[in-house]
């Protein structure tokens, strides 16, 4: 079965929940990020340079007219990319052929770049492929990859909208059932001294919210140097943290190898922001990571993932997806990977009383129930939406 289309636009499938929060913002809140080095890009003063691009479909169509769906972000970019150089390349290859259509699209942007935009793009298509290979065959994704691995995906929270207040959405967290939960820095290098003593306080007023039996990690969202980093976790060690996430630039591999020399009790996650294989199995090599937390929908898709779910198999080390469970792209691949043991809900989770059933982005999407989750067994990635569908969503 060969690909007669792909076709890519922006779509907002931003969820509209019914239910009224619970309680009202305290204000609108920002965690830490690595332009808050300069003043007039701190606490929201300045909008982040990608938030101008929306999230990206991409529709790849079989012979006989079936399709698959798959997703990514940047749409203005990574659009242009699909269009003008991927997507006419492999019209007439063999969408059964995953493995073979992924590495051509790897080598065909290597002149430019596989990681960073290009990255993107690929995932679009990669993921529309697995949807469609899933719907074609009639089986869900889950099963292509090898079937269940576990009964079930234990899953946490990730607490990104800070407007509510620490306390109503930790409590909302563990009324849903979240066993675990992650808290994001207000603060950087920039606040010196006074940053490092409100980091403290508010990673002891969580611990405190959440209790012994709940885990508990810190994102600190790639605004930190090594030194400030390394100062960190020494003052953290007493709220046992299960981890510490995107202390550094992505890019600054040496940085967590120095990190590491100056730490190593502390298990230390990345990756979210990491394009290809590469880095990872270099980290791996290392022994400066201990989470890898590559994003499906930004790293490749579900093949690039799986490469480097194996790298961390090879190497005892666990991958956690970023926003995992947030689509059912991530979820599939958690279920079937046994480098996976847990899944994240983020982009904001839900307020304080909305239902986590109002949150989904796309129909057909499993719900996380009591702190886990089990996949759609729908072919394909379960994802319950028609032409008509996208077409309302779609962004003209």
């Amino acid at each position: 079965m060969k690909i007669r289309s792909i076709r890519v636009f922006p779509i907002d499938i931003t969820p509209h929940p019914v239910t009224r929060p619970r309680s009202e913002p305290l204000a609108s809140g920002a965690f830490a990020s690595p332009t808050w080095r300069y003043a007039e890009f701190r606490r929201g003063g300045r909008p982040a340079a990608h938030s101008v691009w929306q999230r990206l479909a991409c529709l790849v169509t079989a012979e006989d007219g079936t399709w698959g769906l798959g997703l990514s972000i940047h749409s203005g970019p990574v659009q242009r990319i699909i269009e003008d150089s991927i997507a006419p390349a492999l019209l007439g290859m063999d969408c059964m052929a995953i493995e073979r259509v992924w590495d051509a699209m790897n080598r065909m942007t290597a002149a430019y770049g596989t990681g960073g935009l290009a990255s993107y793009a690929i995932s679009a298509i990669d993921t529309a492929l697995w949807d469609l290979k899933g719907r074609l065959l009639e089986r869900p994704v889950y099963e292509l990859l090898g079937g269940p691995q576990k009964d079930r995906i234990f899953c946490y929270g990730s607490n990104t909208i800070l407007s509510y207040g620490l306390e109503a959405s930790l409590e909302w967290f563990l009324e849903l059932g979240f066993r675990a939960v992650k808290i994001f820095m207000d603060a950087g290098p920039e606040d010196g001294l006074p940053g490092l003593n409100r980091t403290e306080e508010r990673v002891a007023r969580a611990r405190e919210i959440v209790g012994d039996d709940v885990e508990l990690m810190l994102d600190c969202w790639m605004s930190l140097d090594v030194d400030y980093a390394a100062r960190l976790l020494e003052r953290l060690e007493p709220y046992r943290l299960r981890w510490v996430e995107d202390l550094l630039l992505p890019e600054d591999q040496e940085g967590y190898v120095r990190l590491r020399q100056r730490n190593s009790t502390q298990s230390i996650a990345t990756g979210e922001h990491w394009y290809t294989a590469y880095p990872f199995a270099k980290a791996a090599a290392q022994g400066t990571v201990d989470i890898f937390q590559p994003d499906v929908l930004w790293v490749g898709g579900l093949t690039g993932a799986l490469r480097i779910c194996h790298v961390a198999e090879a190497f005892g080390l666990s991958v956690i997806t970023h926003g995992g469970m947030n689509f059912p792209y991530g979820q599939h691949l958690a279920y079937a990977t046994p480098s996976i043991p847990w899944g994240e809900r983020s982009e904001g989770v839900a307020a304080p009383g909305v239902p986590l059933e109002e949150m989904t982005f796309l129909p057909g999407t499993a719900v996380i129930k009591d702190g886990y989750l089990i996949p759609s067994d729908a072919p394909g990635f379960g994802i319950d939406v028609d032409i008509a569908w996208l077409e309302a969503h779609a962004i003209r």
